[in-house]
């Protein structure tokens, strides 16, 4: 393999010190441990049986219930476990799920589903316990927003799109949390548009228009809950019941989950769709780094691994490397990371962090770093080759909308920000002239608000995990070297375990560096996060806090966004003027810097997995659905993978 200017379409695992919302040598019983042969044909490739697979420690679940998660590491687990009403093909498109036909005859309005027969819940070993009917996905919608019983996890969606919901979730919030959980489904079918006709079908009425609502249909939050298992379990159990007491409809199983080590995913003998290719078993290894993980693939235990800076480049300019012809780009994930500022820090002794909150809470002081703050270093961990194709300059992701004239979303964004062309070399965004100015301003405000120089900014990544420090350590320098030792001062702190526990619900964090991969297509699915005064926004509930911040100026800048993104979301009969309203409201955000891009999802990887076959979509939570992959006992090589790139873009 020569070395390459132009490579594939590439996109960034999570291997570094990030999270995301809404993620080899030869398998273990795969009959192959050379790690340097060529591989086949697919089609006349020996296939993996039994794959193993990876995930860092700093992804591990938290969660086991799929209806009260909305994080990227516990739903790449249960989409296996569980299934909802449409999936996704390898190429985005939606697909019948448990649902054989659905649609809309007026406008987005009304959405009709049409179960199909045959589907069963099972229990950890696959016997099983009743029939999946349209009453558990009405059982599911009502535990979503019934307040005390989901605790406002997953509502963005369902408040917003389906008629009578945000007036449950408000209903069930004032009472008191015993009557709230002892709730059946008959006062929400009351006031709720969604309804059964029959035990095959599902209506959902739309609060407005919806022409994207079927997108929705493959987010967790529209996934049934068994009534069944509600009442074997209780409802105070639900959440916390184990791996051996849930009921599964999905291809697979949970049937071991070591916390730290391994899960093991387990083929559903009464899964539905008996034409699919499935593995029999699937092992999600949890390793530190990705140093750990490639030391695994070189030993035969993994299947697959994203490379990190050091490894990769090692291959990369070594032809003599026998990985060097195996070095493959992977396919763009749908994760746009972002910097996400806490408005409402404290300090490890509970107390309000003052001067932070001062100082991110002035705008000059965040466009400072804006425009100030570049990422190279920081993305080229992951890609070294080519760095700008990791760069981001949007909120939404790239790929996930167009207008009708063929335009991404993301385009139109940068048109709004004025960004210049792209050079290939320095990221569009940066501006030293505006930095410094911003920088001075800032500064000037916050002295005389007695904010003392250089701010402090805490940033958490998980202990142990030498690769997570190594790329935290190049942000902090490019903190420094962009920014400068007298604005700001960026600490490294360390978590155990959850960032989410020990971190976030502290509110000890100054900002964390977090993905969001859509839920379904649309630009309220990642705007609507940032709300002021929403509870159901995920990002301004949990992350910046906003609604707890007292600075005035900064809670006017975030009405006035809210209200561009309530108007923008009012607009359902022409989806361009729609998409442009919300543009005008993404472009507002970043020109305030409320949220600062930081990269895309770009990496190179040593696989025996064709990511061309698998699902593929930039909203939805499938894309880790272990089911149809195409395998290979042995790698594939750089010229196989550019051949299924081909094939797959014509």
């Amino acid at each position: 393999m020569k070395k390459r200017a132009k490579w594939l379409a590439v996109a960034l695992s999570l291997t570094l010190a990030l999270s995301a919302t809404a993620c080899g040598g030869g398998s273990k019983d795969s009959g192959s441990k050379e790690e340097g042969g060529k591989g086949g044909e697919t089609a006349a490739a020996e296939e993996i049986k039994d794959l193993v697979t990876w995930e860092t420690s700093n992804r591990e679940m938290e969660n086991l219930f799929i209806l009260n998660t909305e994080m990227a590491n516990d739903l790449n687990v249960l989409c296996n476990t569980n299934e909802g009403l449409l999936e996704t093909d390898a190429k985005g498109k939606l697909i019948p799920g448990l649902a054989e036909k659905w649609g809309t005859e007026d406008g987005g309005l009304t959405w009709k589903f049409e179960l199909r027969d045959g589907v069963k819940w099972v229990d950890q070993q696959g016997n099983e316990k009743a029939d999946c009917t349209a009453q558990d996905f009405v059982t599911g919608l009502e535990w979503v927003m019934n307040f005390h019983k989901n605790g406002a996890m997953n509502t963005s969606m369902p408040s917003t799109l389906i008629k009578g919901a945000q007036e449950y979730y408000d209903y069930t919030k004032e009472l008191p949390e015993a009557e709230a959980k002892a709730l059946d489904t008959t006062k929400f079918l009351e006031m709720v548009g969604i309804e059964t006709p029959d035990e095959h079908t599902v209506i959902y009425h739309c609060a407005q228009n919806a022409p994207y609502f079927d997108t929705v249909a493959v987010s967790a939050c529209l996934y049934p809950l068994a009534q069944g298992f509600v009442d074997e379990v209780g409802v105070d159990n639900v959440k916390s019941t184990g791996i051996d007491g849930l009921w599964y409809n999905g291809p697979y199983t949970l049937t071991e989950y070591i916390q730290g080590n391994t899960k093991t995913l387990t083929k559903n003998p009464l899964y539905w769709d008996k034409d699919c290719k499935l593995f029999d078993t699937v092992t999600i290894r949890i390793v530190d780094d990705v140093t750990v993980g490639y030391s695994l693939y070189e030993a035969g235990e993994i299947d697959h691994i994203d490379l990190g800076e050091a490894n990769l480049r090692t291959i990369y300019e070594d032809e003599s490397n026998p990985y060097h012809d195996q070095l493959v780009e992977k396919m763009p994930k749908k994760y746009s990371y972002q910097m996400h500022f806490n408005y409402a820090k404290n300090n490890e002794d509970g107390s309000a962090d003052d001067n932070w909150n001062k100082a991110v809470a002035n705008e000059a002081f965040r466009q400072a770093i804006y425009y100030g703050l570049d990422f190279t270093t920081y993305m080229e961990r992951t890609n070294f080759i080519n760095p700008m194709h990791c760069e981001n300059n949007a909120y939404t992701m790239k790929g996930l909308l167009y207008f009708s004239d063929g335009t991404d979303y993301t385009d139109k964004v940068a048109e709004g920000l004025g960004l210049p062309e792209s050079d290939g070399k320095t990221p569009r965004r940066l501006d030293a002239d505006k930095a410094a100015e911003y920088k001075a301003q800032a500064m000037e405000e916050l002295k005389a608000e007695g904010v003392t120089f250089p701010v402090e900014m805490d940033y958490y990544i998980i202990a142990g995990a030498q690769n997570a420090l190594d790329t935290a350590t190049v942000l902090q320098q490019a903190v420094s070297k962009c920014l400068g030792d007298d604005f700001v001062k960026l600490n490294i702190g360390t978590y155990v375990s959850s960032l989410t526990k020990e971190v976030v619900q502290p509110r000890l964090h100054s900002f964390v560096i977090n993905g969001w991969g859509a839920d379904y297509g649309d630009p309220q699915n990642y705007l609507g996060q940032e709300t002021y005064g929403e509870d159901t926004a995920y990002y301004s509930m949990n992350y910046s806090n906003v609604n707890d911040s007292k600075d005035e100026d900064l809670i006017a800048t975030y009405k006035e966004f809210t209200d561009l993104v309530n108007a923008a979301n009012a607009i359902t009969d022409d989806m361009d003027k729609r998409y442009q309203a919300y543009v005008d409201a993404e472009v507002f955000m970043l020109n305030h810097a409320l949220s600062v891009p930081v990269q895309l999802e770009v990496a190179w990887q040593l696989t025996k997995v064709n990511d061309y076959t698998r699902s593929n979509a930039m909203f939805g939570i499938q894309n880790y659905m272990y089911k149809n992959w195409d395998t290979s006992v042995e790698a594939y090589t750089t010229e196989q993978y550019e051949k299924f790139a081909e094939d797959f873009n014509k």
